[in-house]
């Protein structure tokens, strides 16, 4: 089982980190401080659409809900393998 925990944490970790970089990413092509390239207004479609974007999705957790949906299912795996972490086996 704790195999399948650290694969889950490194999984989430590179999840998220991706998502960090990406969002900074996008906030600085629409206030004009970098040059918005095709992934970035891609993502930033995506978004204003309510949809998972695509470079979330391939790092991510497959799913058909919308994006707010979706963040709120991921919170919620987060806080899973979290107390899995901290407090033992479910």
């Amino acid at each position: 089982m704790n195999t399948v925990l650290l694969q889950e944490c490194v999984r989430y970790n590179a999840m998220l980190a991706e998502m960090k970089v990406s969002l900074i990413q996008v906030q600085r092509a629409l206030l004009g401080e970098v040059v918005m390239d095709e992934m970035l207004d891609a993502m930033a479609t995506s978004i204003f659409d309510n949809m998972v974007p695509k470079n979330w999705a391939s790092c991510g957790f497959l799913s058909m809900k919308p994006l707010a949906s979706w963040i709120i299912d991921c919170n919620a795996r987060i806080t899973f393998l979290n107390d899995w972490y901290e407090k033992g086996t479910p």
